[in-house]
């Protein structure tokens, strides 16, 4: 968590009518294969059966040293840099804070949010799109689908030490008492903004960690943002899931941190903020 909040304001005037989808990955470099390949060759079948589809991928590299960014820029190579872009951070920020970055330099009418290890089929999105669509009319054009593995709970809990079922539950009552009501799952990295709906809660967040998540909800919440929780299939990839105790511990202190913030007005969100 950084002691001064870096402010970074969306990019203007790179706004594209046509241009449907931003995929973000915060990454690393064994992940990037996997996720790519399936994304984009999504992403072109799609394409080619509706010409009028577009999209551009962008790829996060979050401050990492196992040239990330030389594989990442393959793909620009063979795709094309008006389909696939790569944003090097000097300086790891965090999940929160790559996403923010790439949401920043975005051109897309809709921006999808996805992790790179590929546990979420990158086809879901469709189930996201009509999510998002079933939510209309959107107020100020503004709505989120969360891709949600809540239906997946009891089927995780048999698999799991009882242990780290009494910190998933422990963390989702946090969740609910603290900041977001009725989203089952905040930490699905699988979300579908709206433009508008990701410049108005992107730009006033803080949290760069892990629980940037709950603060993005929270933000979606506070702005009465419509928000439909989609079931989508995940799988759980061997070495991408945190360190259970720490990280969980770590997540509740951010936890507690963002309600405190705007509890005591250290934090502050203007209702009648302007959406650009």
């Amino acid at each position: 968590m950084p002691k001064v909040r870096r402010k970074l304001c969306p990019v203007y005037g790179t706004y594209l009518p046509n241009n449907f989808l931003l995929l973000c990955l915060p990454t690393m470099k064994k992940n990037v294969p996997v996720m790519m390949d399936e994304a984009l060759g999504y992403l072109e079948k799609r394409q080619k059966q509706d010409p009028s589809f577009t999209y551009e991928v962008i790829v996060v590299d979050d401050g990492s040293k196992d040239q990330t960014s030389k594989v990442a820029f393959k793909y620009c190579q063979k795709y094309g840099s008006d389909k696939v872009r790569v944003i090097t951070l000097v300086k790891n920020r965090g999940k929160g804070g790559a996403i923010r970055m790439g949401v920043f330099s975005s051109r897309g009418k809709k921006i999808l949010m996805a992790d790179a290890d590929g546990a979420t089929k990158f086809p879901d999105v469709e189930k996201l799109e009509k999510g998002l669509n079933d939510l209309q009319p959107w107020p100020d054009q503004m709505a989120i689908a969360c891709g949600s593995r809540a239906h997946l709970e009891k089927e995780s809990i048999a698999q799991r030490s009882y242990f780290r079922t009494l910190l998933m539950y422990g963390f989702h009552f946090l969740v609910w008492f603290l900041c977001v009501k009725g989203i089952r799952d905040t930490q699905c990295g699988f979300k579908l903004l709206t433009r508008e709906a990701a410049s108005r809660t992107f730009s006033s967040l803080h949290i760069e960690r892990w629980a940037f998540d709950v603060e993005l909800l929270y933000i979606a919440q506070f702005f009465k943002i419509p928000i439909a929780e989609i079931a989508v299939n995940w799988t759980e990839i061997e070495g991408s899931k945190l360190v259970p105790f720490w990280s969980w511990l770590q997540m509740g202190k951010d936890l507690l941190f963002i309600r405190l913030r705007y509890l005591t007005g250290a934090w502050r969100l203007e209702q009648t903020r302007k959406v650009n």
